[in-house]
């Protein structure tokens, strides 16, 4: 698959998502303390990401 959201514990120990696509990270989110609050991020990017507006503050 080209593109995937992972879920990683990053050196301070929180989790984190990061969205890969072709191996490219694309971006990550900030740190969470529990893993499935890093999943309640990915289920909300997918479920408000799709309509979501994009603001081109150039």
């Amino acid at each position: 698959m080209a593109h995937a959201f992972e879920i990683y514990k990053d050196k301070a120990g929180e989790y984190r998502v990061r969205f890969k696509y072709n191996s490219e990270v694309m971006f990550s989110t900030e740190g969470y303390a529990s893993k499935a609050s890093a999943q309640n991020a990915i289920d909300s990017i997918k479920k408000n990401g799709p309509a979501a507006p994009v603001e081109d503050n150039s």
